[in-house]
């Protein structure tokens, strides 16, 4: 295709498809009911270059079938989230300081201000300080000794170490401070969740669903494990696919539907022609609301699309289940067609048998294998979070989560204008959900590469080799980012991985 008709086509798709799965694939979404949802406001009165996390801190329970015009509504974070100065909001926010930390306290320390403050008196908790400073050296193993005193249940000593750490985090400081900062509302969370029941009562802020599509677009511009992931699984489907007429494709999570163009054009220039393609797309809630509507808007844009390559092309819609409960007949599945499945970023939100006696995870890749796809492809975090308890999956989130926000800072300036809201909206919810919730509120559900193997196999599925020529393109693609990436191959998987902690695993099965 010449490349100005190419450019035409991309200037279309751009806007709106801005490689979205950076939100639903990584897992950041609207949780479940009860799920403790983190609103923050930044300290004005600091006088710090960099805003210190203040105390005004508010999370909310978020009732998973509000409708998106209650998102549409919202908007991005900036001053004050609280909403409500009734009476009686205050005093829903006294009694969460009372549940957690008893009776006021009149020689309380602060973080942020050695003297009181009136705002102070709506604070939603309150911490008392240790005048005992400590180093910015000593952040991470302060983070790892207050969640080891929260399982524990040492109240006291959480309470004194996590006051500690409000005046060392940093919504805009080094990694380990910004990181730190949403660990600290985890933790706060986590103790919070079991006191009260005041949080049904607190309302924040939702961005608009442009300015989140927007988050999400930075994110998958400044790191490349999306982009990883996609070019991984697209290679194992091309090549699986390369001497079928009649394609069919099944994404459990479609979002935007933009992994699929770079492999639209790949079969465009197959010799021989263009196979006849069809995919079926699984949605969510969050993708619906940030791309502002139903999926009809994905098959329609990549029609358009396949179309512009000369590309016989097909759109199904599956809108009545979700991808956990997904059956076959929901598949619209036809003979002679060659199936590929691709489960990128989105089995560890399906529940296993530590969650629920259906087992989701498992029922769902038994469920594919007896369809008799000739490729499964599975791109996942590589982080161990799901059965792990409380604490050894507090020192794993921090340890991948500093990888993760490390390599951020090395391609997004620390200055960036939107940094604050795409770390938050595009990460930290996930962060606080896997040290706040358990049981079935804990959608954030990890797993190793070595136990998805045991899943695969245990369903009867034996491994697919990667294609040399996939693993040759990404490492190309790595060199337009930082040396401290880094691709390894091993056991007929990929791995890709910041300095020496790996972060995305892809393989792929049969």
């Amino acid at each position: 295709m010449p490349k100005r008709a190419y450019c035409q086509v991309k200037q279309e798709f751009d806007p709106y498809l801005p490689q979205f799965h950076a939100l639903d694939r990584l897992g950041t979404h609207f949780y479940t009911q009860n799920y403790l949802k983190k609103f923050c406001t930044l300290d004005s009165s600091s006088a710090s270059s960099n805003p210190i996390l203040t105390q005004d801190c508010l999370f909310q329970r978020y009732d998973h079938q509000s409708s998106p015009e209650d998102h549409t509504r919202a908007s991005s974070i900036s001053g004050s989230c609280l909403t409500d100065e009734s009476d009686d909001f205050k005093h829903k926010l006294r009694e969460l300081e009372t549940v957690m930390l008893g009776p006021d306290d009149p020689d309380i320390f602060y973080s942020n201000n050695d003297s009181k403050r009136e705002s102070d008196l709506s604070l939603p908790w309150r911490i008392l300080m240790d005048p005992i400073s400590i180093s910015f050296g000593d952040l991470k193993q302060v983070l790892i000794d207050s969640a080891k005193a929260v399982s524990e249940d040492d109240l006291s000593t959480a309470q004194r170490l996590m006051g500690k750490l409000r005046g060392m985090v940093s919504v805009s400081g080094e990694p380990i401070q910004r990181l730190g900062a949403y660990m600290l509302e985890g933790l706060v969370a986590r103790l919070a969740s079991s006191g009260s029941s005041i949080y049904k009562a607190l309302r924040g802020k939702e961005p608009e669903s442009t300015e989140l599509l927007s988050y999400m677009h930075i994110l998958y511009e400044v790191c490349p494990y999306f982009k990883f992931g996609y070019m991984s699984a697209n290679g194992a489907i091309a090549e699986a696919m390369k001497d079928e007429k009649l394609v069919h494709i099944v994404d459990f999570q479609i979002g935007q539907g933009s992994q699929w163009i770079t492999l639209i054009q790949a079969f465009a220039a197959r010799p021989g022609g263009a196979p006849h393609i069809r995919i079926t797309g699984l949605d969510d809630s969050t993708s619906a609301y940030a791309r502002g509507g139903g999926l009809e808007i994905v098959g329609k844009r990549l029609s358009r699309l396949a179309e512009s390559f000369g590309v016989p092309f097909e759109f199904h819609a599956v809108t009545a289940v979700s991808g956990r409960d997904v059956e076959p007949k929901n598949l619209c599945l036809r003979p002679n067609e060659a199936l590929a499945v691709n489960f990128a970023f989105v089995l560890h939100h399906m529940p296993d048998e530590s969650v629920s006696t259906l087992n989701h995870r498992d029922r769902l890749l038994r469920m594919v294998k007896g369809l008799s796809p000739k490729v499964v492809t599975l791109v996942e975090q590589e982080s161990n979070t799901n059965t792990a308890p409380f604490f050894p999956r507090f020192v794993e989130t921090l340890n991948y989560y500093t990888a993760m926000f490390e390599s951020i800072d090395v391609t997004l300036p620390r200055e960036h204008k939107e940094r604050i809201n795409v770390e938050q909206h595009c990460l930290a919810r996930d962060v606080v959900n896997i040290i706040a919730c358990e049981g079935a509120e804990r959608v954030e559900r990890h797993e190793l590469l070595g136990k998805w193997r045991s899943r695969f196999s245990m369903a009867g599925f034996s491994p697919y080799p990667l294609s040399s020529l996939v693993n040759s393109a990404i490492k190309t693609l790595l060199e337009n980012y930082s040396y401290k990436y880094r691709l390894e191959e091993r056991g007929g998987a990929l791995y890709l991985g910041w300095m020496d902690r790996d972060l995305v695993a892809s393989s792929a099965w049969k």
